[in-house]
């Protein structure tokens, strides 16, 4: 007997959840913006249009089919499964977020705020939910994917993150990290101090590798989403007798990769934001920092 499939509704809290968590009811947190010239009607709103869109979503999934949700702040210990199709309302991040525990899973992004997203990885309205998740039980389903290009770092021992748009690689706290580099081509390995190390995908272009791109106003061509590719920045690399400047952007292709060996007490990387769950480093580890073999299956 084939099991029916199984839809995984990933969300996360909004901003008024919190401020309820937070203040222990909604006239106090009411109180506590109006204390600060702003009003409480702007996030109740967006988290109204939000749960409407969770029902319209839910509403979606046939009734036969299994069902199962999960919040983003719970995502290191749900267990996905490889049949599973997932649904994913809220912003773009939010696919970002769940997309380093997938192996190869549909995934179906709906914007539940149409005109505040980017809608570079929630492409959907609610309306559309029904007829995309029967499009991606469906083996047509494989000719309306795509795939989006994910990177990854692997320590000396054996430690290993996985992301979707970017990995960083720096102090905690943003201060100044020490760590020889080492590009792809072969070039000498240099030793820098800066404030860390960007490495994005095609789809990190569009976010935080963006915006070291434009700073610098950089030449580089930046990768396209689907491409096997990476570009890297060193931010606010600093000139000293004992560090260099000379390597601090490139292209970072299939089967090559970014070394960067820890000149620093610890050093740490994470993945998409998430500073919460990051590789530890010590003075003298190296990470090396390439195009993941997973990838991101994005129903268009």
């Amino acid at each position: 007997m084939t099991l029916a499939p199984r839809v995984v509704l990933v969300h996360r809290h909004t901003e008024y959840q919190e401020l309820l968590a937070r203040h222990g009811s909604r006239g106090q947190a009411a109180f506590f913006l109006a204390g600060r010239g702003r009003s409480l009607d702007e996030v109740e709103q967006r988290h109204q249009q939000l749960q409407a869109a969770l029902n319209a979503v839910a509403g979606a999934v046939p009734l036969d089919w299994r069902r199962s949700r999960v919040e983003r702040g719970d995502l290191d210990r749900f267990l996905f499964t490889p049949e599973d199709l997932v649904l994913v309302v809220g912003q773009d991040g939010l696919v970002a977020n769940v997309a380093k525990y997938l192996t190869g899973q549909p995934v179906i992004g709906i914007d539940a705020e149409p005109g505040r997203n980017a809608g570079v990885l929630v492409r959907h309205r609610p309306t559309d939910a029904a007829e995309l998740l029967r499009l991606a039980a469906s083996p047509a389903v494989t000719g309306q994917l795509a795939e989006r290009t994910m990177v990854e770092a692997v320590a000396d021992d054996t430690q290993r993150l996985l992301a979707l748009n970017e990995v960083y690689l720096g102090q905690r706290g943003h201060q100044t990290a020490r760590y020889r580099l080492a590009p792809p081509g072969g070039a000498p390995a240099e030793a820098q101090a800066s404030s860390g190390v960007l490495v994005g995908t095609g789809t990190g272009a569009t976010g935080w590798c963006r915006s070291a791109w434009l700073e610098r106003r950089s030449e580089l061509v930046l990768p396209a989403p689907e491409a096997p590719e990476l570009s890297w920045f060193v931010r606010e690399a600093w000139p000293s007798p004992v560090t260099g400047t000379r390597q601090v952007q490139g292209r970072c292709t299939a089967g090559e990769e970014l070394a960067l060996t820890v000149e620093s007490d610890q050093l740490v990387v994470f993945g998409d934001g998430v500073e919460s769950d990051a590789l530890q480093l010590t003075w003298g580890q190296t990470v090396r920092i390439r195009v993941a073999e997973e990838r991101l299956r994005l129903v268009l």
